[in-house]
C-alpha cells in the first residue's frame, strides 16, 4: 500500500531539527515519525506530507524531498502554500486550500495512486477530509489533543470567546474536528480514556455515538534504538561530560550523587513546573533525599541568564525563580541544555544511574511519550493521573510507575517519594511495561490491520466538508457562531 501521513505544520527533517524548542514540534511529530518508520519497514510506502517553507529562524525545511537514512520506503514530502516563512498551526488553517491543491497536483504529476491517508492533529484531519473528497480514498483521524479541551481548561466563556477565538482560531479548529471525526473511518486513540474523555466531549458527542465502531485504542511506541537502557549513541559521553559540568556547577558539592527528579517537558505552563518546584519546596524529606533536574533547550546557564527565552517561557521561569529563590533551592536545583532526542535519551541514562525519577505533572496529558521513553531508559515515572497516562501507568495487571493528583502537593510529594522508596519495583515494573505494551512495530501493526479491514470492507462514511473549508473566501469569513452556539446549548 501508499499511505499517506497529513500534518502540515512542516517540522520534520532526518535531524529533528528544533524538537521542544517550540509548541508545534512536540509528541505528535514524535509520533508521526516513528509510526511512519515502523509502517515502511513493514513493507509499504509511506509518505509524510508536510509543509515546505524557509524560514531564518527554523533553516532546514527547503528542499521538496527527503528521507530519513536507512528507511527507503519512507519519504518526506513538503508542498508549499501561503508564504515562505514558518506559520504557527493557529494561523495555518488560511492556507490549507492551497496546501490540498499542491498535493493533489504532487501525485497528479507523478501518476501515483494513494490507497489510504492518515491525518494528524485537527489541520491534518480537515486536509484529509477535502482530499479524500477529492479522490474518493478513505482517511484516518489520530487527533493527539482536541480543541474543546483547550477551551475548557483556559475557562473559556462568551466574555473571554473573542479575543481567546482570535489568538486560538476555536471556531475554525472545532469545526474541522468536527467535518475530520465524521468523515473518517477510522479514529486512532492511544487509550481508551482519551476516546472516551477527548471524544464523548459534548462539543463531539452527536457525531462519534454514531460511529462506536470507528475507533481504534492503539498507544503510541518508543523507540528502542534509540531510548533502550542499554543503547549507547554517538553523543553518549559527551552528554554525560555536559552534564557532569551543569551539575558541578548548579548543585552543592555534597549532594552531587543524591538522586534527581528530572522534568524534561517543555517551558509550557500546562505542563505544570511550578507545581513540581512547590511541592519540593514544602518537603524537607524530598530536600533531603534528592535534587531537581529541569531540562531547558539553548540556554547553558539559566542561573545566569535566560533573555533568549521567548515571552511567556520567561514569565514561566520567573515564577520557577521566584520558587528557588523564596525557599533557598539553590544548590538543589539544576537547568540543563538538551537539544536533540539522542541527548535526551542518553540523560535519561544518566540520570537512572543516579537512580533517578522521571517526572510529568501537567495539568491535562492526552497521552505523552515522554513517560514511555523514560521508563525504557530505566528511569521509573510519576506521572500525572489527569488524561492518558493513567492507562500506560496502571491497569487490570499491575502497577507500572505512580499517578499524581497535580493538583495536590502532598499528593506529588508522597508519590515522588514512594518511588525513591521503592525503586528497584517501580524501575523494573516500567522497562516491562514497554517491552510489553509500547514498541512502534506493534502501533504500526494495529494502524495497518484496522486499515486492511477498512479497505477490504470498501464502505466509507459519507460526509460533507462545508463550503467554508472548501472556499477559501468563505473559511477567512468565517466567525464565532459554533462555538457560541456550543456555549449556549452546555
Amino acid at each position: 500500500m501508499r499511505i499517506l501521513f497529513l500534518n502540515p505544520q512542516g517540522n520534520f527533517d532526518p535531524n529533528d531539527l528544533y524538537w521542544t524548542e517550540h509548541p508545534d514540534f512536540g509528541g505528535q511529530l514524535v509520533y508521526v515519525k516513528e509510526l511512519a518508520l515502523a509502517m515502511s519497514e513493514l513493507g509499504h510506502d509511506v509518505d509524510i506530507i508536510t509543509r515546505r517553507f524557509s524560514d531564518e529562524t527554523y533553516p532546514g525545511f527547503e528542499k521538496p524531498i527527503d528521507a530519513y537514512p536507512g528507511y527507503p520506503k519512507c519519504r518526506i514530502v513538503r508542498i508549499p502554500a501561503g508564504k515562505d516563512g514558518f506559520i504557527p498551526k493557529e494561523h495555518l488553517w488560511e492556507v490549507l486550500h492551497e496546501w490540498v491543491d499542491g498535493i493533489i497536483d504532487f501525485y497528479h504529476d507523478a501518476d501515483v495512486t494513494v490507497d489510504f491517508i492518515t491525518t494528524h492533529y485537527g489541520d491534518g484531519g480537515i486536509a484529509g477530509a477535502m482530499l479524500s473528497q477529492k479522490w474518493k480514498v478513505p482517511f484516518s483521524f489520530t487527533g493527539h489533543s482536541l480543541g474543546a479541551q483547550k477551551m475548557d481548561k483556559l475557562s473559556l466563556s462568551l466574555d473571554t470567546l473573542d479575543s481567546l477565538n482570535d489568538k486560538y482560531q476555536f471556531a475554525k479548529r472545532l469545526m474541522a474536528e468536527r467535518t475530520t471525526i465524521e468523515g473518517a473511518s477510522l479514529i486512532f486513540t492511544s487509550t481508551p480514556q482519551e476516546r472516551d474523555e477527548q471524544y464523548y466531549h459534548p462539543a463531539y458527542r452527536d457525531l462519534t455515538e454514531t460511529k462506536p465502531d470507528a475507533f481504534v485504542v492503539s498507544p503510541p511506541g518508543v523507540n528502542e534504538k534509540v531510548f533502550g537502557a542499554d543503547v549507547r549513541n554517538d553523543t553518549e559521553q559527551a552528554t554525560y561530560q555536559a552534564l557532569d559540568q551543569a551539575l558541578v556547577r548548579d548543585i552543592a558539592s555534597d549532594r552531587l550523587d543524591l538522586p534527581y527528579i528530572v522534568l524534561a517537558s517543555r517551558l509550557d505552563q500546562k505542563k505544570n513546573h511550578i507545581g513540581v518546584l512547590e511541592a519540593y519546596a514544602e518537603s524537607v524529606t524530598l530536600q533531603a533525599m534528592s535534587n531537581i533536574a529541569i531540562s531547558i533547550r539553548g540556554i547553558d546557564d539559566v542561573f545566569t541568564s535566560y533573555d533568549a527565552l521567548k515571552p511567556d517561557e520567561k514569565i514561566l521561569m520567573d515564577a520557577m525563580m521566584d520558587v528557588i529563590n523564596a525557599h533557598n533551592l539553590r544548590g538543589k536545583v539544576t537547568f540543563v541544555n538538551i537539544t536533540s532526542q539522542q541527548g535526551l535519551a542518553s540523560a535519561y541514562r544518566y540520570f537512572a544511574a543516579l537512580k533517578s525519577v522521571f517526572a510529568l505533572t501537567s495539568t491535562y496529558e492526552p497521552f505523552g511519550l515522554a513517560p514511555i521513553e523514560a521508563m525504557c531508559a530505566g528511569l521509573p515515572a510519576a506521572v500525572t493521573q489527569y488524561g492518558g497516562p493513567a492507562d500506560v501507568l496502571k491497569d487490570d495487571a499491575g502497577t507500572y510507575g505512580v499517578l499524581l493528583d497535580v493538583m495536590n502537593r502532598d499528593h506529588i510529594i508522597k508519590g515522588l517519594m514512594q518511588i525513591f522508596k521503592h525503586y528497584t519495583y517501580y524501575q523494573t515494573q516500567g522497562m516491562q511495561r514497554v517491552k510489553d505494551a509500547y514498541t512502534w512495530k506493534a502501533t504500526a501493526k494495529r494502524y495497518i490491520q484496522a486499515i486492511e479491514g477498512v479497505l477490504e470492507e470498501g464502505i466509507y462514511p459519507t460526509f460533507t466538508v462545508p463550503d467554508y473549508f472548501l472556499s477559501p473566501s468563505d473559511f477567512l469569513d468565517f466567525h464565532t457562531q459554533p462555538i457560541t452556539d456550543y456555549y449556549l446549548n452546555h
